[in-house]
């Protein structure tokens, strides 16, 4: 009987407690796409990484032609012939995956320049999320535009134009 009251006393509390907390709902997808040097920042990277997919498709170009001039010719090439062409082939290939490492790794060029173009943009929206958090009292905020978990959200507790008009992008 003990263990039933202090398990209702602790539901009621827990409920008491859980309903005193304010949630919103943020859509960091529509707020970034509202941003003006996001949508630059976004249009800097993609022209730098189709730029960084040419140098590499052109490598890869290279070992191609490299590739098919050794098939017409490999007939006529005595044993060391064939070898030193066919390291030149495997070295232009090496050469085009070191490359594309290098640009799109996962630290590579194209992840730090993201961080460095990005990283003020979202410190900057975060600081707003904060600042209409602390000034409408809310406790969690939960981004809507990552699914991971969200299934529905009342339009209501959504704060995400109010985070653009902190930013300067509202109307």
């Amino acid at each position: 009987m003990k263990r039933v009251f202090i398990t209702a006393v602790i539901a009621l509390v827990s409920f008491a407690f859980a309903s005193a907390q304010k949630y919103a709902t943020v859509d960091m997808a529509y707020i970034l796409k509202n941003i003006p040097a996001y949508e630059r920042a976004n249009e800097q990277l993609n022209q730098q990484s189709k730029r960084w997919q040419g140098e590499i498709e052109l490598l890869l170009e290279e070992a191609e032609t490299l590739y098919k001039k050794y098939q017409g010719e490999s007939a006529f090439l005595s044993d060391e012939q064939r070898v030193v062409r066919e390291e030149e082939i495997l070295l232009k290939e090496k050469e085009a995956a070191e490359l594309k490492r290098k640009y799109f790794g996962p630290q590579g060029e194209l992840f730090k320049k993201r961080e460095s173009l990005m990283a003020p943009i979202q410190e900057e929206v975060f600081n707003a999320v904060k600042e209409v958090c602390n000034s409408r009292k809310y406790t969690m905020v939960i981004d809507k535009s990552s699914t991971a978990g969200l299934i529905y959200s009342a339009p209501s507790i959504d704060i995400s134009n109010m985070v653009l008009t902190k930013l300067g992008y509202g109307e």
